[in-house]
């Protein structure tokens, strides 16, 4: 976390007092392939360089594992540059990253019709 007299990332009226790509700065492309469900999860290891304050926010987000996109929400950051700071902390073996896994099993038609029908009568 940012020290007291660094003052507030985020202001409550404002919003960010910063703008996003400062937080990378400037890099738009991660070095690591990441997708917006792709899981992440601290190893335990710490960086040896000195990371930001989002480094570090985002370094404790992953104590389980939790995808790119919820860190993002968490960070108030696009993806693109949640996942260059993460791709910071994988490339520093602070957090590993493993793709989404996808099944290939077809959908369900009755499935998904119980689950349409239940969120009608939820409304």
């Amino acid at each position: 976390m940012p020290a007291p007299q660094d003052g507030p990332l985020l202001d409550d009226a404002a919003g960010r007092l910063i703008r996003p790509y400062t937080v990378s700065n400037g890099r738009t492309r991660p070095t690591t392939v990441l997708d917006l469900l792709s899981l992440v999860m601290a190893t335990g290891s710490r960086p040896q360089f000195h990371l930001g304050p989002e480094h570090t926010v985002a370094l404790e987000l992953c104590g389980g594992p939790t995808s790119v996109a919820e860190i993002a929400a968490h960070l108030r950051l696009p993806a693109v540059i949640t996942k260059v700071l993460l791709s910071d902390l994988v490339d520093c073996g602070a957090v590993t990253a493993h793709a989404p896994a996808f099944h290939d099993m077809p959908t369900d038609r009755s499935l998904l019709e119980a689950v349409l029908d239940g969120l009608r009568r939820q409304l």
